[in-house]
């Protein structure tokens, strides 16, 4: 109508400017951008600065560990002290002859050698250890499994669908709950199954108990085909030689690499950021020729790791070698007596000390509980503590929030109990 001012729709702002106003944020400019535009496609700028931020907090960063489960899958599992400084490395260059070398004979020689193995190679997980070692080994013929190790790993990925991917057919020998060396022969006997491999699976993340059988490794080694041990949980040695103390109790009846190889198995295959206490890698070790076969397969090459990867492995295992357990973090974890948890908590100053039941956690060792001390104080603040600049991961226990002393770093304690006390 004549004479009626109608208001001009606001302009959108400058997605640039917008941007450039995040900068403080730390942020690349692209990312920044990518805040802006969404904020204002949205019709709200004002909340470019929260989508910012909650980019930033999707990002890989340094947390604190405060939950008690050491071996944290969602934390990362092992703690890891490993850097490489910007340089060269051999990996594949033998320095005594000048000539081509292989990356295999550097940390997977070392890991061979704690072991009892006659070699070792790496790969990037245990999953794709146990893939490469069926698909190298019996491509097109049959895996016997006791239905009992037909377990889920994480993730969702399950046993009979590793085998598969990796051209062996799979063979049930026995039942959930027993199977007996007897069912292993039968199957193996019979022509129609062409058995390839006789394959062991550590019931890492979950018990059976009650009415049960398993048979055992020295029962399965004489079968014929050869004897793979996928272990798991990546105990070195029963003995724990790198303990001053020696072995834990919590321990008992954990397969370890050198005591099944000593058992009969061909090969082993066990995770390098559990037990191992390294960085995320799948161990093959054992029989040398068979090894050999399993690096000449195809898919050796993809699921090989790098430099990274192998210098972390590397320092690890010459930390088992020197018996320097208290190098590793997670077994310097373990082994701290309660008493010296109980002292530090009594140093934070805040809220309660109490007793703690930690877990080794990373689908290992179901059920355990290693005694530990936590601080406690009343309310659920765990999203306040995520959110600060150096997250703490807290749990909560009857509408209190803990944190537990044996998963954090005494160079953290200071840091935590201020975190605590501004809680409060």
């Amino acid at each position: 109508m004549a004479g009626t001012d109608q208001p001009r729709p606001e302009r959108p702002p400058s997605v640039d400017r917008l941007a450039r106003s995040l900068a403080h944020t730390g942020l690349p400019h692209p990312l920044l951008v990518d805040a802006a535009r969404t904020a204002i496609s949205a019709g709200d700028p004002d909340s470019a600065a929260l989508i910012a931020r909650s980019i930033k907090r999707r990002m890989l960063t340094p947390v604190i560990n405060a939950t008690g489960t050491i071996l944290h899958t969602n934390l990362g599992r092992a703690p890891l002290a490993w850097q490489q400084d910007a340089t060269y490395s051999n990996l594949e260059l033998d320095l005594l002859s000048g000539e081509r070398g292989s990356r295999m004979s550097t940390a997977p020689a070392l890991i061979a050698r704690a072991c009892g193995a006659e070699a070792a190679m790496v790969v990037n997980n245990c999953a794709a250890a146990v893939m490469l070692t069926l698909a190298a080994l019996a491509e097109g013929r049959g895996v016997a499994v006791s239905r009992g190790e037909l377990v889920e790993i994480g993730g969702g990925f399950r046993i009979p669908e590793v085998l598969a991917r990796s051209g062996a057919t799979l063979v049930e020998v026995g039942t959930t709950n027993r199977t007996r060396a007897a069912d292993f022969e039968r199957a193996v006997a019979n022509p129609d199954s062409d058995i390839g491999v006789v394959l062991q699976v550590h019931q890492s993340n979950y018990r059976i108990v009650g009415f049960t059988e398993a048979p055992t490794t020295s029962q399965l080694s004489d079968l014929g085909p050869p004897l793979v041990a996928d272990i798991g949980s990546g105990l070195l040695d029963s003995r724990c030689p790198w303990l001053a103390g020696g072995p834990p109790g919590w321990l008992d009846n954990e397969p370890a690499a050198r005591q099944t190889l000593e058992a009969g198995a061909a090969l082993i295959t066990f995770s390098g950021d559990k037990l191992f206490g390294g960085p995320q890698a799948g161990i093959i070790a054992g029989r040398a020729d068979l090894v050999a076969k399993c690096s000449a397969h195809p898919l050796a090459r993809a699921l090989r790791p790098g430099s990274l990867v192998l210098g972390a492995l590397q320092a690890t295992t010459l930390a088992y070698l020197r018996g320097a357990g208290d190098e590793i973090p997670f077994w310097h974890m373990v082994s701290t007596p309660v008493e010296s948890l109980r002292a530090r908590a009594s140093e934070y100053g805040v809220g309660q000390v109490v007793d703690t039941l930690a877990t080794p956690g990373g689908g290992t060792l179901p059920g355990v509980e290693i005694p530990s001390i936590g601080v406690s104080i009343p309310g659920d603040h765990r999203r306040p503590l995520r959110e600060l600049t150096r997250p703490i991961i807290a749990r909560v226990v009857e509408q209190h929030t803990v944190v537990d002393l044996r998963t954090i770093d005494p160079a953290d304690d200071h840091e935590v109990a201020t975190a605590l006390r501004d809680q409060l």
